[in-house]
């Protein structure tokens, strides 16, 4: 009778279990079903953020600078500086020796403190956070004499990259195409004391643009190059800024020529102040209401009073052959009449002409215009031009 008793217990607990298990998957699967059934409701997207525009890569508002000197009052080399460039930009600040075009790079490289005014690189204060600019810029300058004599090229630009936290192989492979680009490859393992002025400027390009960085400042970045080498820092710096949104380049130069082909904007710089800032097209463009000469004179000792007289706008120096002593002038004239009254006016001063021709407008002409002299007889007005 127990025995019996004992089985029925079992059999009980059993259905029991059974019971509940067909329960718990009748549940599952009229949930899952509800699931199924039930239409599919889409959230709504969050309304879409708006978006925040980048800030100029460069910004400078009342910016200025003076060095002072003993027993001498204060050199104003910026005065009032207002300059606005924009990601992706290439900007050329075309001025001569002396304009202040080197004491505007320092100081938004964070070499150099302003005087007076603010200064942003990438929206950052160049006074107020300098190691934070830094770690977005790179400066490259004509004639420096950076790097390490006793390393070899390769090593010198490695060693660059390391300071930028540049991983060693992507380093590595930078070094290699940038030399290559730059006809460098062969002296690769030449010591740095060894190069050549020529060959030491192409290696401070190449260690300008290992780093890849948002901004480069570019200091009269040819100097003491020939002519096919400044080609090809011309069309690296070209394709450097087009491979990549937002890279950008600011170039300081006194050469007409690499400022009018690299450069989507202009600043015209002189004795410290910004005289004009447009694309070069426009710059010309405005000009082109004058009637523009150039002139090469024999023989001719001053220039005083040309420009004042009628019709005459603007008239400067823009070179002369030291071997012959011909003076190569830019004038811009209201009319084709005011031509003669200059020619007898050189003439009465012991000149003689030597070739006069009628053209369009260059850059040059427009820094006469603006400035009343050409590059070549300025004398600036602060150290390190």
């Amino acid at each position: 009778m127990a025995s019996w008793i004992h089985l029925q217990n079992q059999d009980l607990r059993r259905i029991h279990a059974w019971d509940l298990a067909a329960r718990f998957h009748a549940n599952l699967l009229a949930s899952v079903r509800t699931v199924y059934d039930s239409p599919v409701t889409v959230p709504a997207s969050p309304p879409p953020r708006p978006s925040t525009p980048a800030p100029p890569a460069v910004r400078t508002l009342g910016l200025g600078r003076k060095y002072s000197r003993k027993k001498a009052e204060p050199l104003l080399a910026l005065d009032d500086v207002a300059l606005e460039i924009l990601p992706g930009e290439i900007f050329g600040l075309l001025g001569p020796n002396g304009a202040g075009k080197t004491t505007l790079i320092k100081i938004l490289a964070t070499l150099l403190l302003p005087s007076s005014g603010e200064a942003w690189v990438d929206g950052v204060d160049v006074a107020r956070e300098p190691e934070e600019v830094r770690r977005r810029i790179a400066l490259v300058s004509g004639g420096e004499h950076s790097g390490y004599g006793i390393l070899n090229v390769r090593e010198n630009i490695w060693l660059f990259s390391q300071l930028y936290g540049i991983p060693n192989r992507v380093a590595r492979e930078r070094t290699e195409t940038l030399l290559a680009r730059l006809g460098m490859a062969d002296e690769a393992k030449t010591k740095v004391n060894r190069l050549s002025t020529g060959m030491r400027q192409k290696m401070n390009i190449v260690r300008g643009f290992v780093c890849d960085p948002k901004i480069i400042f570019l200091d009269e970045p040819t100097l003491g190059l020939d002519v096919q080498v400044s080609r090809d820092v011309r069309s690296l710096v070209q394709e450097w800024v087009a491979g990549l949104a937002g890279r950008t380049v600011l170039l300081t130069t006194h050469y007409m020529a690499e400022a009018d082909e690299l450069s989507d904007r202009v600043a015209i710089i002189d004795k410290g102040r910004v005289r004009a800032c447009d694309t070069p097209a426009a710059l010309k463009r405005a000009l082109r209401q004058d009637t523009v000469f150039h002139l090469e004179v024999a023989g001719l000792s001053r220039l005083d009073g040309l420009a004042e007289l009628p019709g005459v706008r603007s008239a400067a120096v823009i070179g002369r052959n030291e071997g012959d002593g011909v003076a190569r002038l830019a004038c811009a004239l209201a009319d084709e009449g005011a031509i003669a009254p200059m020619i007898g006016a050189l003439s009465a001063r012991g000149a003689r002409l030597v070739r006069l021709e009628k053209s369009e407008p260059t850059l040059e002409d427009v820094f006469v215009s603006l400035c009343g002299h050409g590059l070549a007889d300025s004398q600036g007005t602060g150290p390190n031009p």
